[in-house]
């Protein structure tokens, strides 16, 4: 009678599924996102196929960084309240950057003044 605990595997693989299915649907930063969009239309290139992404890689909201299967899902998409809070937050002022947050820190490029003039 004794052993181990039954349930103290079952948190390890609980933990180790939760973390792939984190990884898995990893979204671009807001910076990221705010670049794209704001790059002219030349620039733009159209979407390669991907067997890997859901519809092939052709049905793809920008603004939420997502594929969708198909092109009723994506319309489905527009009309939500989460994609239209994004579309308002990306047409806003520019997201923070990570450039921003290492100044924030002290971690920029070192201010010494004004340079003197040595004789």
């Amino acid at each position: 009678m004794g052993g181990k605990c039954p349930h103290r595997n079952v948190k390890k693989r609980r933990y180790s599924h939760k973390t792939a299915r984190r990884t898995k649907f990893e979204l671009k930063g807001d910076d990221m996102v705010y670049a794209q969009l704001n790059k002219p239309d030349e620039e733009k290139t159209p979407l390669p196929v991907d067997e890997d992404l859901p519809g092939m890689g052709q049905y793809y909201c920008l603004h939420c960084d997502r594929y969708f299967s198909n092109v009723t899902v994506r319309d489905e998409h527009f009309k939500t309240k989460r994609h239209k809070k994004r579309v308002k937050q990306m047409m806003g002022p520019a997201p923070h950057t990570q450039l921003d947050a290492d100044l924030a820190a002290g971690m920029g490029m070192p201010d010494n003044g004004p340079k003197l003039m040595s004789m």
